[in-house]
């Protein structure tokens, strides 16, 4: 059978399958097959009428043939798959699919076949994989049909269930071993586990400036670090009582945190741009001792000058109260290095307050100091109708170590000296 030949049985033989004329369709397949040896779409037109008999000991083995003439046409590995699903031969239909996508790794219905038969293997895990696949490549179909609606559908019911169920296992399992176990030590477990199971992002570092390598991306540091919390923790109701005073003057000396340049392009700190809804009385500021703003606030000056504070030439310590009026947030940000710590010492809190750094969300509580690092992404809310009040200042990271320091100290001098400039920053 010359190709022409070839070519016209094959459209006579698919016509007359469509046309329901079984019979003729047959015979010009078996030609084809004695005239021309092994061809895929004439074993493919046969494997299709023996399912159609239920004859599926046939079927798969005219797919079967068929693969072997065409070993790169995805489609013909899904017929076997579907010929053998139909006999109860799960092995066999399952590497039939794992053929397909051997072939093209992003095959939608094989993947959606596969996650079907782990389902029904209750392969749990397994599956949830696959349906997780059919839902990755689902999100970038831009038209879908009501059938690969119905099917996505499925899919997100099954992996929900799946990781409520993995959810509920982990934590049954994991209780006791977690409850002797103090809070601290098991904080990044716990956010690892969190992670796994969807709850919660893990963030990194986004500095502006300098990013100071290796260090871990802690976002709410560890109070054993900081030895000295619990002093000036002690101290909150006289450094309460300062910035309280500072308010009952007529010339209290906050100013709008944020102040942009003029000609600043609008962005997500446009509505605090000269804004007293979030306002900053400064003692230190980028190293600089005000020692005006010092003498109205000597025992809040006292406490601060015997902790162990980041000193940066021209950028640290920066030490100051910070008031957010009520109903105000601060937009996510970040900020500047991650050589330092940045420490909140809340004063005044009325409830409907919080903090978010990275995937943890902490409430303030007056006289619960804490440590965090800015340089993950963090923002802030006084949802309440009053004014929110706390002290903030830097620390060195405590993981940059003494001769770390020292190095640091020696850069930023020079880095200035050449037009090195990181010291905008946003801070609370």
């Amino acid at each position: 059978m010359n190709q022409t030949d070839l070519q016209n049985a094959l459209a006579a033989a698919s016509q007359a399958q469509r046309a329901g004329r079984h019979d003729q369709a047959a015979k010009l397949c078996h030609e084809i097959l004695v005239g021309s040896g092994e061809h895929p779409l004439a074993l493919n037109i046969l494997g299709f009428q023996a399912l159609t008999r239920e004859d599926f000991a046939a079927a798969a083995a005219m797919f079967r043939r068929a693969t072997l003439a065409d070993p790169n046409a995805p489609e013909l590995h899904l017929n076997l798959a579907r010929a053998l699903r139909s006999s109860g031969d799960a092995v066999g239909e399952q590497a039939a699919l794992e053929g397909a996508l051997a072939i093209d790794q992003h095959h939608f219905m094989a993947l959606v076949r596969l996650a079907e038969l782990f389902e029904r293997l209750e392969a749990t895990a397994q599956a949830a994989e696959r349906w997780s696949g059919v839902l990755a490549l689902g999100v970038q179909m831009d038209e879908r049909s009501p059938a690969i609606d119905e099917m996505l559908s499925h899919a997100r019911s099954y992996v929900t269930a799946q990781q409520a169920d993995f959810a509920a296992a982990l934590d049954q399992g994991l209780a006791d071993a977690r409850s002797a176990i103090d809070g601290a030590d098991r904080r990044r477990f716990d956010a690892s586990i969190d992670h796994l199971l969807g709850r919660r992002q893990i963030y990194s570092n986004q500095c502006a400036g300098l990013h100071f390598p290796f260090l871990p991306a802690d976002e709410f540091f560890d109070r054993r670090h900081f030895s000295w919390l619990e002093d000036i923790e002690a101290k909150t109701a006289i450094i309460r009582s300062e910035c309280e005073a500072l308010f009952a003057e007529a010339s209290a000396g906050f100013s709008p945190y944020v102040a942009m340049p003029a000609g600043t392009p609008e962005n997500k700190w446009s509505p605090l741009d000269h804004n007293l809804d979030w306002s900053a009385f400064h003692l230190w500021k980028n190293g600089i001792r005000d020692d005006a703003a010092c003498a109205r606030c000597p025992q809040t000056t006292a406490a601060i000058e015997a902790l162990p504070l980041a000193d940066l030439p021209a950028r640290a310590p920066t030490v100051f109260f910070s008031v957010l009026r009520p109903e105000t947030h601060l937009p996510a940000h970040t900020g500047v290095s991650n050589v330092r710590t940045i420490i909140h010492l809340p004063l005044i809190v009325p409830d409907g307050c919080r903090f978010r750094v990275g995937g943890e969300t902490r409430v303030w509580r007056a006289g619960e100091a804490w440590a965090f690092d800015d340089t993950i992404e963090h923002e802030a809310w006084n949802e309440s109708d009053q004014m929110r009040a706390i002290l903030i200042f830097d620390v060195w990271n405590p993981h940059i170590r003494p001769a770390e320091r020292a190095l640091l100290r020696a850069f930023f001098p020079l880095a200035d000296a050449h037009g090195y400039d990181s010291r905008a920053q946003i801070t609370d």
